[in-house]
């Protein structure tokens, strides 16, 4: 807290309700007499490791993820560093309950859920913080209530959001402009906006519109393409195949798939293909079947058009890993167990190392699970998901399925923005953060099955993604922070948030009774 904040008169009981200053029991007996709260807490003065132990130890003990995840919530609420401590020191354990699959289970579903959706940006945000040092005063969590088409939401009295159908069209449109420009108004133009769940139809006309003009990214898009491409790097260090030599099938063509296929063809670019030449690596399959220029069903909006290529229509997802013969097969239609045992098998038939990502979340969508992938292919797959799986134990060989998270983009991406005062977020960003990531995969992991870096590393593996961007952000004049600092790795770790309790009582406050 620097020097020149305004005096103010806090009383102690203040302090026990802001989860900024609290500590709980491990205020200092000298701490608990000056602030007069001694009669407030527990007589015992315990470290802040034994809280973090004892706050575990509750936690595992509760009957369901669903009550682990309201009892981090209530954490959160009332003592933030502690928070932060349990999410940083229990990383693999935490995420799967503040993030994916568990705020979807908290918020009941994955469809319209209409206000009742802010868990998934409040827990967005924390891992922010968790997983990168964000720091968390600098994360706010905004729901853009335009009403809901749940017809459940609209007959529930209770329901707290707007009730009445999506307002669409323009002053939907105008409605989104006048947020952005309050944003920036407020905030100003280094504030970074994240988009998150918006339908296919708005979020790729939304980041288009807005993207050269805020700082701004969609992570359904961005983010999801970012880890993809990463996984995929980290693959063809295994398959001992250059990127251009293999094929990719997309199941799915939703906003994830192509964001995925973009930045795929932006990476196939770099090894010199054109464009043209790179999307005929890349084929999509949506509901109704393999995406072709004589599609009889015909359907195809702007962003798949760019992808449809000259070919029989095919419908079945069998026939179209039977004729196309894939290297890669990366799920993320979000439709549940398709990958089924003669598609895995078919793949294995024509591949010596299959790669199978079913990134679709939460675990209940999974396009196969890990256990299934590796036994249909002898345990020649390379796999990831979205969701995590547990290892797999085999002929023998232990896997680690690797998970092909968001969170081991987004986090990095935020830190750098906001470290370096990034303006604009050009798409070779998430080139460049996806690389960073296939970096940080060591060979040892890779013979592991791993395609991706343990979660437990993530704070050193989003700071040296942040690091790299910074690095291309200067590059390139889209960094304004200067003078550029002389060493960016330790600049970045001295902006990074450390969840450490602090001296509560600042010189320049007054305390009251």
């Amino acid at each position: 807290m620097s020097s020149d904040h305004p005096k103010r008169a806090v009383s102690g009981y203040d302090v026990l309700l802001d989860k900024r200053l609290n500590k709980g029991t491990a205020f200092s007996i000298e701490e608990r007499q000056v602030l007069r709260i001694h009669g407030l807490l527990p007589p015992t003065v315990t470290t802040p490791q034994i809280q973090i132990e004892r706050f575990m130890e509750n936690l595992r003990n509760m009957p369901d993820d669903l009550s682990r995840y309201m009892h981090l919530a209530a954490l959160q609420d009332r003592n933030e560093i502690l928070f932060y401590k349990v999410c940083m020191e229990h990383t693999e354990e935490i995420m799967p309950l503040v993030y994916t699959p568990t705020v979807g289970l908290a918020c009941q579903s994955l469809g319209d859920l209409g206000c009742n959706g802010m868990g998934i940006p409040v827990g967005k945000l924390s891992l922010y913080t968790a997983l990168a040092g964000v720091q968390p005063q600098y994360c706010l969590p905004v729901t853009l209530d335009v009403g809901t088409n749940n017809d459940a939401l609209l007959k529930d009295k209770y329901y707290l959001g707007i009730s009445s159908k999506r307002v669409t069209g323009k002053e939907y449109d105008e409605f989104l402009d006048e947020f952005m420009e309050a944003v920036v108004k407020r905030f100003g133009h280094n504030c970074l906006i994240q988009f998150e769940d918006f339908a296919n139809h708005n979020a790729f006309r939304l980041l288009e519109k807005y993207r050269d003009h805020y700082c701004t990214f969609n992570d359904d898009i961005q983010g999801t393409a970012s880890v993809a491409v990463a996984g995929i790097l980290s693959s063809v260090r295994i398959t001992e195949r250059k990127l251009s030599d293999n094929v990719f099938v997309f199941y799915g063509a939703g906003e994830a798939s192509i964001g995925m296929s973009d930045l795929l063809v932006v990476a196939l670019e770099r090894e010199g293909m054109s464009s043209e030449e790179a999307r005929k690596k890349i084929w999509l399959v949506d509901s109704k079947g393999l995406i072709v220029k004589n599609r009889p069903s015909g359907g195809l909006n702007e962003e798949k058009k760019r992808y449809a290529q000259e070919h029989q229509p095919l419908t079945k997802l069998d026939e179209i890993v039977e004729s196309i013969k894939p290297t890669f097969l990366i799920g993320a239609a979000g439709q549940g167990p398709t990958f089924t045992k003669a598609i895995l098998e078919k793949m294995a038939e024509v591949n010596k190392r299959p790669v199978i990502f079913a990134l679709s979340n939460p675990t209940s969508k999974a396009e196969c699970t890990a256990e299934e992938a590796y036994q249909a292919t002898d345990g020649r797959c390379i796999f990831a998901s979205g969701s995590p799986f547990p290892t797999v134990n085999y002929k023998g060989q232990t896997f680690y399925p690797g998970q092909g998270n968001n969170s081991y983009i987004f986090p990095g991406v935020g830190l750098a923005i906001v470290s370096c005062q990034i303006r604009h977020i050009p798409n070779e960003m998430f080139l460049i953060a996806a690389k960073s990531l296939a970096d940080q995969v060591t060979d040892e992991d890779l013979k592991t099955g791993r395609v991706y870096p343990p979660i437990e590393n993530i704070h050193q593996v989003s700071r040296k993604i942040a690091v790299d961007i910074c690095q291309y952000a200067y590059d390139n004049q889209l960094a304004a922070l200067y003078p550029k600092p002389k060493d960016l790795e330790t600049f970045i770790e001295q902006q990074q948030y450390k969840a450490d309790y602090h001296e509560v009582l600042p010189k320049q406050w007054s305390w009251k009774s």
